[in-house]
């Protein structure tokens, strides 16, 4: 079957194909290309000027201006492969098409200036004498990518490590991170997960250490239990913290108006947020701390400097106050069976 119908009296009916649909126009026989591209300018609201007409098998594509030609001398009626396609696009397709592209183009300009506008900058304390006494793999390097943490380590012994590994990445290429480690000049080798039982009590749960002014950076990702993650949020803004021991070990006014300073910095430098927060409020909260510990978490006892690291090791020195890491372990075993048996006793009464 072709795409024209024989001629019947005195009109021609051909079949135009368009968008993979088939539109049957109906024209007398004495019509011109001219007249047939009026046809499907009022049928298909495609005006002439837009029309591209691809004739098989000949006379082959055929554009505006369109001639005056007889339509029964210009198209091959009876051939078997004869067929009519138009190629064209309506003029509110191509204004919403237009008006799509300005949004998105409106938008990206929106975030690029919320970038420039709300992006980290340096503070008297990046760039203080503290600055030297950060730990970094190169005081000399300039490059803005040696400002970055550059091992991530999950703890091999605990479940899922690999979905550990994803989330110090993440935290890692977070854009506020990176923004606010660029503009201090943190340079951290090594950032890695806090195994959760060594570092509970009875009394308190430490959520990050900074071991040497940035040799090490731990965070507790993990549950108590090992079963699951907590808030990503959370974690970032205790990272914002032990950034800040990277200047200063005491929990000082200096040190809190610097973790004040970064915190606010990832945010604003977060581009994926626009470089906002919500109702602009503040991120930082100098009495979260305070309710963190009244719930039991220490976010952590101060940056400190000396003792052993062994990632996921059970031997070695290190710890916090003068305890070596034995000795964490073994008070957090006696504090376990101590529970253990309070929770016995209550059972048998």
């Amino acid at each position: 079957m072709t795409d024209s119908e024989t001629p019947t009296g005195d009109t021609l009916t051909l079949r135009i194909h368009h968008r993979n649909a088939s539109h049957p126009l109906t024209l007398p026989t004495t019509s011109t290309l001219t007249d047939l591209t009026e046809l499907i300018s009022s049928t298909l609201q495609i005006p002439p000027t837009h029309q591209k007409l691809l004739i098989s098998p000949s006379p082959g594509m055929l554009k505006h201006p369109f001639p005056p030609t007889p339509l029964q001398d210009l198209l091959p009626l009876t051939s078997p492969k004869f067929k009519l396609t138009l190629l064209g696009t309506p003029p509110r397709d191509i204004e919403s098409l237009n008006t799509h592209g300005t949004e998105l183009k409106a938008r990206a300009e929106a975030r690029d200036r919320a970038h420039r506008l709300y992006a980290a900058k340096p503070t008297p304390s990046s760039t203080s004498s503290n600055v030297s006494k950060i730990h970094t793999l190169s005081n000399s390097a300039n490059g803005s990518g040696s400002y970055t943490f550059h091992r991530c380590v999950p703890l091999p012994h605990l479940p899922n490590p690999s979905k550990s590994l994803t989330f110090l990445e993440r935290l890692r290429d977070d854009p506020g991170i990176k923004s606010a480690m660029q503009k201090h000049k943190f340079s951290v080798p090594l950032l890695t997960e806090m195994d959760p039982a060594e570092h509970t009590t009875s009394e308190s749960r430490t959520l990050g250490l900074n071991r040497n002014k940035g040799e090490v950076i731990e965070l507790r990702l993990r549950t108590d239990a090992y079963d699951g993650y907590r808030d990503y949020r959370t974690i970032r803004k205790t990272l914002c913290h032990e950034l800040a021991h990277c200047v200063f070990s005491e929990h000082d006014r200096d040190f809190w108006d610097l973790t004040s300073q970064i915190e606010k910095e990832v945010e604003r430098g977060d581009w994926t947020k626009s470089g906002r927060t919500v109702g602009e409020q503040d991120f930082y909260n100098p009495g979260d701390w305070e309710g963190v510990r009244e719930h039991g978490l220490v976010v952590d006892e101060k940056g400190w400097t000396g003792g052993q690291f062994v990632l996921g090791g059970g031997g070695g020195s290190g710890g916090g106050r003068g305890e070596s890491r034995r000795e964490v372990l073994a008070k957090a075993a006696e504090e376990r069976m101590k529970r253990a048996r309070e929770r016995e006793g209550e059972g048998r009464s």
